[in-house]
């Protein structure tokens, strides 16, 4: 393969389904479920990694034949108690307990974001980057964190394909032919490696 068609080839990964996605993991033992640390040892749960997050996993399998480790969130950021009632700026979001439907925990960071707060993707992605790194941020760590990456975030991210194509105005009418088709070629090589 060129290097043109291999470039060709990793940005069409990002029109792949999550089902599509998941089948090429499977086939070749690339995790794609997050873990967790505690107590009583490792275990995954029922949450998948960002699509971003496993078709790097892919990408990098793809060029070295080696697979990368699971996401695991230590035990230090993860709690599986009941989250506090009450929060406050100076307590910590940990895996377990963060809920955006908890109206005192998007309330505090709708005060503490001036109002910009938004429980979406942005949020989802920094909570996830602060576990994997070992930090169980405190709310108002979290909340300047989610002001510079809301800043930061112009554009789709590239595996948000929809979304991008719309943003660069290059999804056509039958955008879901366009990515049927793509995901087809892509599956097709795929699925000649061993």
């Amino acid at each position: 393969m060129s290097e043109a068609e291999r470039r060709q080839l990793f940005d069409d990964l990002n029109y792949l389904n999550t089902a599509e996605i998941k089948s090429f993991c499977n086939k070749h033992g690339i995790p794609y479920r997050i873990s967790i640390e505690t107590s009583g040892g490792r275990r995954k749960t029922n949450e998948d990694d960002r699509k971003g997050v496993i078709l790097d996993r892919i990408r990098h399998f793809l060029r070295t034949g080696q697979v990368m480790p699971e996401t695991c969130f230590p035990a230090g950021v993860v709690s599986l108690e009941p989250p506090p009632k009450r929060v406050t700026a100076g307590d910590r979001i940990f895996y377990g307990q963060y809920d955006k439907s908890s109206r005192a925990m998007m309330s505090l960071l709708a005060e503490l974001t001036g109002g910009q707060f938004r429980s979406g993707a942005i949020a989802r992605i920094l909570a996830r980057s602060f576990w994997t790194r070992g930090e169980a941020p405190t709310f108002k760590e979290f909340a300047a964190a989610w002001l510079e990456a809301s800043g930061n975030h112009t554009a789709p991210n590239p595996e948000w394909a929809f979304l991008s194509d719309r943003a660069s105005g290059t999804a056509p009418r039958d955008w879901k032919g366009l990515r049927a088709g793509k995901a087809a070629k892509v599956m097709k090589v795929l699925k000649r490696i061993s």
